[in-house]
């Protein structure tokens, strides 16, 4: 039997387990990345484990979140990246680069490699052929160590792809199409490869689009094969050398199917508060908006910017919009120029921002109070964009220019049959501007070793955290719903991320989206356990929405079920994780409840369920931890197994 693109970037790379459905693997990892909003935590894990030097073929560091410099911890925290670049022997990619998936996408990336990433949106570089896989950022130090990435081995999800996209319809509708028909929890232990003849109308760049979105599926990464479309975007990087034809046998099989007919497709959009919230355009159309902003990892490409630069060009945005562009890249944001798009969008009004995240991660371009945000970005998570009860629709940069001109949200092809527009056809360049004078090579092993890393107060050292204890009493803390994400555990946003290397102060925002009062809270219960819904911690793979609880006493949480990254950090730093074997029994706990556990230790390694008294009565609860996360756990996470192994 043949072998999908999927199967073959795991058996080439495996290092230990089956690759059999709902087992763990173990991944040898050839690249890693970092962005500076989780980067500095990693740098830290680096440095606790006593690394002499990176071991993968190539780790790259990119600063693209926390680019606003209102004080000194932003540039404090850059610097301290830059020296343990120079330290531990990674790239680092400075402030203004661009974004970190693009970026390492136009550099770096490459068929038939393997990558870890401190960024839920890495699974972005399997649109080069590539097995990308966002993680926690200890996950990523370990990579870096050598170290295998252990992961549960999915089903492999084959989405066929037909037909072609009509006018006015591009690649950000195929993802909302899939979250509309999934849902934010759709893709939950599975990799998403597509196939098919549709494929032949997608560029490089167009399924950077659909593969970064997978995260929102909750996709463990998202796969496509290595074909004609990537060799021409290897070729207009200049790195047609670096390109390998990686495709599915003929004969290639999926456990899970599905099919899109992409000339049936429709303008897409994802109304608040999630990007699985999708509706057609015209459901929506006339909504008043206050602000468009394109740009980011989920729409980066030259084409999306090009697009909404032809469509107003000669024209003027709404007075009532602000019309925000981020070029997702230097080397993008080049081209524009060159191309005259640059021009054609601040001549519409635009307010053009430097390349890098921006307000997808809250920093900057925050909207006003009860208007209406329309947004090319991945996630509208609640308060994710820097305003409390924001109102953000995420959707394609054709309905985003439209909507720009008009002052509400607007179909584009409803707009362009008024106005007689036709599709724009864009004449993009064939050769890219090739600009890697920002990014830093890694220094000979004898200079490196001399590095001294540069921290500053605000760059704390990594807590030490012990094992979790045999027996426990716990008052439950705080009670969550469904769908809890890492943004509302540890908040996004100019107050919080300059903090993100200063555990103890950032451990202030736990949890202060949904509960002002937690962090005091907890710090005076001390060991403590937390209670959530379905899909606990999805979103964004900062490992802070572990470190910053578990600093506060968190020991517990019990959830009817899990994201994958978010499970996974829990496990790295000695959270342990409890599903209700009965999920009716979520209803019944809450503050004022006490959990007592006992005989903790030898349950788990029995592999047998525990049971928990709640005053009179027992609730049983079930973990579906490896032994390897076991020994975690119990050890107090994954840096102590290391030292210990060491």
């Amino acid at each position: 039997m043949g072998l999908n693109v999927t199967q073959k970037l795991i058996t080439s790379h495996l290092v230990s387990g089956e690759a059999t459905p709902g087992s763990e693997i173990g991944l040898r990892i050839d690249h890693t990345l970092t962005q500076d909003a989780t980067g500095t935590m990693v740098m830290l894990e680096l440095e606790a484990m006593d690394l002499d030097r990176a071991r993968t073929e190539l780790s790259a560091q990119y600063v693209d979140h926390n680019l606003l410099q209102a004080d000194q911890r932003n540039a404090e925290d850059h610097a301290f990246l830059h020296s343990a670049c120079r330290r531990f022997g990674l790239w680092y990619s400075k402030a203004g680069n661009g974004v970190s998936h693009p970026t390492h996408m136009q550099r770096f990336g490459r068929p038939g490699l393997t990558m870890a990433g401190s960024d839920s949106h890495t699974c972005a570089a399997g649109c080069l052929g590539m097995l990308a896989v966002g993680v926690g950022g200890v996950e990523v130090a370990m990579a870096i160590a050598g170290e295998p990435l252990y992961v549960t081995m999915p089903e492999v999800w084959g989405v066929e792809l037909t037909g072609e996209l009509p006018p006015w319809v591009s690649a950000k509708d195929v993802i909302l199409e899939m979250l509309r028909r999934h849902d934010v929890k759709g893709g939950l232990n599975r990799i998403i490869e597509y196939h098919g003849p549709g494929l032949a109308h997608l560029s490089a760049m167009d399924r950077h689009v659909i593969a970064n979105m997978g995260a929102e599926l909750g996709a463990t990464t998202t796969v496509f094969p290595a074909d004609d479309a990537v060799r021409q975007f290897l070729r207009a990087e200049d790195r047609e050398d670096d390109f390998t034809e990686l495709l599915a046998d003929d004969d290639a099989t999926y456990d899970l199917h599905d099919h899109i007919d992409l000339s049936t497709l429709e303008p897409l959009i994802a109304k608040p508060t999630s990007p699985g919230n999708v509706v057609p355009v015209s459901e929506v159309a006339g909504t008043d908006i206050s602000q468009v902003v394109i740009g980011s990892s989920a729409n980066p490409g030259l084409r999306d910017f090009a697009i909404a630069a032809a469509m107003v060009k000669g024209r003027q945005s709404d007075a009532s919009v602000s019309f925000d562009v981020n070029p997702s890249s230097r080397q993008i944001f080049e081209d524009m120029t060159r191309m005259g798009a640059t021009f054609d969008l601040l001549g519409a009004g635009a307010r053009l921002h430097q390349t890098g995240c921006m307000g997808c991660i809250g920093m900057g371009q925050a909207p006003a109070q009860d208007t209406n945000s329309l947004r090319t970005f991945p996630r509208n998570f609640p308060g994710r964009s820097g305003t409390p009860d924001d109102s953000v629709f995420l959707c394609s940069p054709e309905t985003a220019a439209a909507s720009a001109l008009t002052g509400v949200i607007t179909d584009p092809r409803a707009w362009a049959e008024k106005y007689g527009v036709d599709y724009p056809v864009l004449d993009l360049p064939t050769r890219h501007s090739i600009n890697t004078s920002m990014l830093v090579p890694p220094l000979p092993p004898e200079e490196s070793a001399k590095i001294e890393l540069v921290k500053t107060p605000n760059i704390s050292t990594l807590p030490d955290f012990d094992g979790v204890p045999d027996a426990m009493q716990l008052p439950v803390a705080l009670k969550v719903g469904d769908n809890l994400s890492t943004d509302e555990i540890s908040p996004a946003g100019a107050a919080a991320l300059p903090f993100r290397s200063n555990i103890p102060e950032l451990a202030k925002f736990t949890f202060r989206p949904v509960d002002p009062t937690y962090s005091e809270r907890a710090a005076s219960l001390g060991d403590h356990v937390v209670i959530g819904g379905d899909n606990y911690g999805q979103g964004s793979s900062r490992e802070h929405a572990v470190i910053t609880p578990r600093y506060l006493g968190l020991r517990v949480v019990v959830a009817k079920s899990f994201a994958r990254i978010h499970w996974q950090n829990l496990a790295n730093f000695g959270v342990l994780a409890l599903e209700f074997a009965d999920p009716a029994d979520y209803d019944t706990l809450g503050p004022g409840d006490t959990l007592e556990l006992n005989g903790v230790h030898e349950s788990l390694q029995g592999g047998r369920a525990l049971q928990a008294r709640v005053g009179d009565r027992t609730v049983e609860l079930r973990h579906r931890l490896s032994p390897r996360q076991i020994d975690m756990v119990l050890t107090g996470g994954v840096i102590p197994v290391l030292r210990r192994e060491l």
